[in-house]
């Protein structure tokens, strides 16, 4: 009897042990969770030792993010569309210079708010913007309309960009003006490639104002469907008085955005000046088109 209650206690020091059972080896094929075995899993053989079997596919890692910070110019990508090329300038503006120009267009520039659409839904853009132009601006659901009332310190600075850019005095006849009124203002991932701006644009980016990060990440190839975590990614620091410059293939092959920042930021004035053509005709707007041929 006293034997039969001490088997009795499955709990505390008193319970005896139960004799072993021999349980088969399970087959790798019958794993309740197949995806292990493509990570590499540690199982038991009849002998009792384990065994570590490689992983059936490769792990990919996610390219490490790289950082553009001094001044140079930068080919970032051969292909598919072409070479991809970034010129930072810091210091383009001295920093008294561009400390009353920052003052002056914060001050003195028709800011607003503008209304978009995202999937369907009304938002107001977490920014102000102004635009400068004989040609209205379409981009994703908003067109802002022409406006020939360039501010003259914005024709002095179109000037020196142009020079800077190796163009033309004419070589920019649009500007889209950006003001970020904190951390909480930005811009999401996206691409200058609105059929208006012509094949493969030059946008020239002017930075004044607090500190902000451009970030640009590659198009996926087509086998990818749309996913990014893979691809390759670039950070720049842009500061108060530097020109960065996109040139190449980086509108189509490449996005850019600059994200919110949840800690203390200033206002930042960002100034693209870029050309804009007249829409093709039957274009609608709002689309994306790619040319074969270069814009005139």
């Amino acid at each position: 009897m006293s034997d039969k209650r001490q088997r009795a206690r499955v709990q505390g020091s008193w319970a005896k042990q139960l004799p072993k059972q021999s349980r088969p080896a399970v087959p790798h094929s019958q794993i309740a969770n197949p995806a292990a075995a493509s990570w590499g899993i540690h199982r038991q053989t009849t002998s009792g030792n384990f065994e570590f079997h490689q992983p059936i596919e490769p792990i990919r890692g996610v390219p490490p993010e790289k950082v553009i910070d001094q001044a140079g110019d930068y080919e970032i990508s051969h292909g598919p569309s072409g070479v991809s090329r970034l010129r930072l300038l810091p210091g383009f503006l001295a920093v008294q210079e561009a400390d009353w120009m920052f003052s002056k267009l914060l001050a003195e520039l028709p800011w607003s708010q503008k209304t978009n659409v995202r999937q369907g839904e009304a938002y107001a853009e977490p920014r102000l913007t102004c635009w400068f132009g004989e040609l209205p601006y379409t981009y994703a659901h908003s067109t802002m309309a022409a406006n020939t009332k360039w501010h003259p310190l914005l024709l002095r600075l179109r000037a020196a960009v142009a020079e800077a850019s190796a163009g033309g005095s004419d070589r920019f006849n649009s500007l889209l003006c950006n003001l970020y009124r904190d951390g909480h203002d930005g811009i999401g991932w996206h691409s200058d490639d609105e059929a208006s701006l012509g094949h493969q644009p030059v946008i020239a980016s002017l930075s004044l104002g607090d500190n902000r990060v451009f970030s640009l990440r590659k198009n996926p190839p087509p086998e990818e469907n749309g996913d990014y975590t893979y691809v390759e990614r670039i950070k720049v620091p842009l500061g108060h008085g530097t020109l960065l410059l996109m040139e190449g293939a980086t509108q189509d092959d490449w996005q850019h955005q600059v994200a919110k920042e949840y800690h203390d930021r200033g206002p930042r004035i960002n100034l693209t000046f870029r050309s804009i053509f007249p829409e093709p005709q039957g274009y609608r707007p709002g689309t994306k088109l790619r040319f074969t041929t270069k814009q005139t």
